[in-house]
Order: C-alpha cells, then structure tokens, then sequence
C-alpha cells in the first residue's frame, strides 16, 4: 500500500497484477477494504493490474473533518479521474461499490475521456436521502435495527469489530468476512475518535457530502461498456436500483447474484469474469473503432 497525491490530496491505494497491465480501478465504498481481496486477486491473475483506493476522510487518504466535509460528491468524482490519468496507461476500467459506486456514476459523466469501461456494485443511481419514486428504498425494518443498536467503544478493536459483523447479518451479508474486514479497517484508521471511525466503518460521512447536481437523468450520456453487479437480496440498496441502471445505462449488463446481498465468495469468479468480459469488450472496441 502507498498513497498518491493528487487534486491537493493524498489517497490511499494498493495494487495487484503487473504495472503493465491493462487497469481497473477500484473505487472503495468508502475504503478499499469494500473490495474483497480475493475479487481484486482473480482481476490480477486474469491479466489486469487492480487498484483499489480509498476516498477522501477513510483509510490511509486525507482525513479532514469527517463532520463537516469540505467537498462534494464531484469532488470525489474528479479524484477518481486524476487518480486514473496520475496511474497511466490512458482510459481505464473504473468500478464503484455502494457509494464508491455513485462516484464512479459522477466520474465516468463528469470525466468520461478517463475511462474506458464502468462496473458498478450494489449502488444506486440517487445520492443519499429519499429515493426517486420509482426506485425501491433501503428497507425500513433492516434500517431500523441497524440503526437502533447502541454504538461500540470505538477505541476497541473487536467490540467494533463485532459490531460491524452484527450489522452484517442484519443486512444479510456474512458476519465472519465482515468481522475480519472491519479488524483491518480499524487497523487503518487514523484515530479512535467517534467520527473518523464511524466515517471509516459505516460511511457516514458520505451523507453529510452535496451531491448536487442529480445525474440519474444523464445516465444515457454514458458512452462506454458498463456492468451492473447487483446482490438479489440486498436490503440497504435494494435490487431495482440496479434495475433502473442497467436500462438507464445504454448498452449496460446486468449480472444479478441470486440469493445474496452483497459478493459472496460462491460468486468472486462469476464477477471477476464479467468484469474481465467487460474490459475484452472494451479493448475489442477500441480496435474496431475508426481513426479521427
């Protein structure tokens, strides 16, 4: 792991596979660790170099106010592309989960000569707040619970730890992987104080962001193959959200994991394979593609 200084930040980044090869860039949800190490390994061994980072106020990038952010959501999204030009290699293959996915939502619209291909990850295509009428929200009863339960000393490593893995099961996911993930998290964030920790943990902090302007609407101006991975029981991010992206999106796949919330490690390989399909679709149309 090192960092890499750009837009007058530092961000947090480790990488796998050989320099050479072609990138996909990993956009945590809010850090890295949201990707699983084995999914990040299959890209490698596939032939890509993998990148994951972390965003602004998570893991090893800038810590600011994790309270009172100062900076948007666009932001975010221009950190994503100078990170892409600041790697080489010309466009890359950007991916987003959860909210990294609205990230790379925003980068690919706002920035769309940095990438060549989209994934997006049990996200969807409206900031954090009320869903647009059409589109399913987090599910009532699940958020109740996980927001009803009284907070961990965030100075303990495992009481956090175990608090993140019973927020998991509530959410459907696997407590054991998310215990084990959420020990490194704490191992990587930088101070024990309430909000740098739950701003690393839970991603509170991306609530607090402006995410103005919307940009649902201009999903149809995304010009480059795009994936949308979407859990079949996902209770925060409920499928229809990536539904409505996948037909907003034009030409974009959708891969739905049955009976999972968020990449259980049954479907690593399936994923892996898409997102791999993805960017041989991608480097199959740069090669077609006349000369200007």
């Amino acid at each position: 792991m090192t960092t890499v200084d750009v837009n007058g930040i530092s961000l947090g980044i480790e990488s796998f596979g050989a320099d050479g090869a072609p990138l996909v860039l990993l956009a945590g949800g809010t850090t890295m660790l949201s990707w699983p190490d084995a999914l990040c390994e299959r890209l490698a061994a596939g032939g890509r170099r993998v990148v994951r980072y972390d965003l602004r106020d998570s893991g090893e990038s800038t810590t600011g106010d994790p309270e009172a952010p100062a900076y948007t959501l666009r932001d975010l999204a221009a950190d994503a592309a100078a990170l892409a030009g600041a790697l080489g290699g010309g466009p890359v293959h950007l991916a987003g989960t959860g909210v990294g996915g609205m990230v790379a939502q925003v980068a690919a619209l706002d920035h769309p000569g940095a990438f060549s291909a989209l994934t997006l990850i049990g996200t969807r295509p409206v900031a954090p707040g009320p869903a647009d009428d059409d589109l399913p929200d987090h599910d009532p009863a699940t958020i109740n619970r996980l927001f009803a339960r009284p907070a961990p000393d965030w100075t303990d490593r495992e009481a956090v730890a175990e608090f993140v893995a019973a927020g998991a099961e509530i959410l459907g996911d696997d407590p054991a992987a998310a215990h084990a993930v959420a020990a490194r998290v704490w191992d990587r964030t930088p101070g024990t104080a309430p909000p740098v920790q739950t701003a690393n943990q839970m991603g509170t902090v991306f609530s607090r962001l402006d995410c103005a302007p919307r940009w649902r609407e201009r999903l149809p101006d995304i010009g480059i193959p795009a994936l949308v991975v979407h859990g079949r029981h996902d209770r925060f991010f409920p499928v229809g959200n990536g539904e409505a992206m996948a037909r907003e999106i034009p030409g974009a796949r959708l891969l739905v994991l049955e009976g999972a919330a968020a990449i259980p490690d049954a479907a690593i390989g399936e994923v892996a394979e898409a997102m791999l399909t993805l960017g041989r679709r991608t480097a199959d149309t740069a090669r077609i593609r006349p000369p200007t």
